[in-house]
C-alpha cells in the first residue's frame, strides 16, 4: 500500500512543508548567487529517472556556468565560488529538487538520479530493480557516504532499498540524513 499510494502522498506533504519552511533560506541563496556568482540561479540538467526515463533536474547552481556533465565525485579540479562551495558543503544546493518532488519526477527517498553517462550505474540499477523507483533527494547510499563509493556499492545500496522500501525505512533514512548532514562536510 505504501509503495503504491502512500509514498507519493508522503512526498507531497513533506515537500510542501519543506518549501514553506525553507523558502526564506532559498531566497537568500538565490540573492547570494546573483550577487557573487553571476549567471543563472538554478542549474538544470537532464537526469535519469524512474524506469530510465529522463527528466529535468533542478539544483541551485554551485559551479561555474560552463561546467560540463560530471559526477560530483569528479569535481575536485573545478574552480567553485565561495557561495557555491558553501551551498554544496551544506547540501543547500539540493533544495530546488523539492520542485522535482512536487512535479512527480523525484521522491524524498530513493536512489540519487544519475547522469546519462553513468551507464554502468544505470545498468546495475536496472538489474537489481531499483531503476523502477523514482530517484530521491536522499537515499540509502547517501547516508552511507555516497561520494567516493564504487558504482557497484551504490547500486547495491539502491537494490537493498528497493527490497526494503517501506514507510519505516523512509523515516529511518530521512532521520539518518539529518545526522549525516551535521557531520563534518565532505571536501569539494
Amino acid at each position: 500500500m505504501y509503495r503504491s499510494y502512500g509514498k507519493r502522498a508522503f512526498d507531497i506533504v513533506i515537500a510542501c512543508l519543506a518549501l514553506v519552511i525553507l523558502l526564506p533560506i532559498m531566497l537568500i541563496i538565490a540573492i547570494l548567487i546573483v550577487m557573487f556568482d553571476r549567471g543563472p540561479i538554478i542549474f538544470k540538467q537532464n537526469r535519469v529517472g524512474q524506469n530510465g526515463s529522463e527528466f529535468l533536474f533542478y539544483k541551485f547552481r554551485s559551479m561555474p556556468v560552463n561546467t560540463g556533465d560530471i559526477p560530483s565525485d569528479k569535481i575536485g579540479s573545478v574552480n567553485i565560488s565561495w557561495i557555491g562551495r558553501l551551498i554544496r558543503r551544506t547540501n543547500l544546493d539540493e533544495l530546488p529538487q523539492l520542485i522535482n518532488i512536487l512535479k512527480g519526477d523525484m521522491s524524498i527517498v530513493g536512489p540519487r538520479p544519475s547522469i546519462s553517462t553513468q551507464k554502468e550505474l544505470i545498468e546495475l540499477r536496472k538489474s537489481n530493480g531499483s531503476l523502477a523507483l523514482k530517484p530521491g533527494l536522499t537515499g540509502l547510499a547517501q547516508i552511507k557516504s555516497y561520494d567516493g563509493m564504487s558504482v557497484e556499492k551504490k547500486a547495491a545500496y539502491d537494490g537493498d532499498y528497493f527490497i526494503k522500501l517501506s514507510f519505516y525505512t523512509d523515516i529511518k533514512i530521512i532521520l539518518s540524513t539529518f545526522i549525516y548532514l551535521i557531520k563534518p562536510p565532505p571536501v569539494y
